[in-house]
């Protein structure tokens, strides 16, 4: 969740430097929205998975999922 209580969905190989990269402003889309703030994540063994994964979450229907599952609050 960012400064303006919008979600920031992405998709990285590597989580830990991700949110340090958020936080220290070096990522474009979340620098004007600190503080960066990591409510839950999901791991995938296949990359691919991952990046249709996180374009469903982009979508009206993925949007959807996030709220009926409660996954942001």
């Amino acid at each position: 969740m960012c400064s303006d209580n919008k979600t920031y969905i992405g998709c990285t190989d590597d989580l830990i430097s991700r949110i340090l990269r958020h936080q220290k402003g070096s990522v474009v889309a979340t620098k004007d929205r600190l503080l960066i703030q990591l409510i839950s994540y999901f791991a995938f063994s296949n990359k691919y998975t991952a990046f249709d994964f996180e374009k469903y979450l982009k979508s009206g229907s993925g949007r959807a999922f996030i709220v009926k599952h409660k996954i942001i609050a």
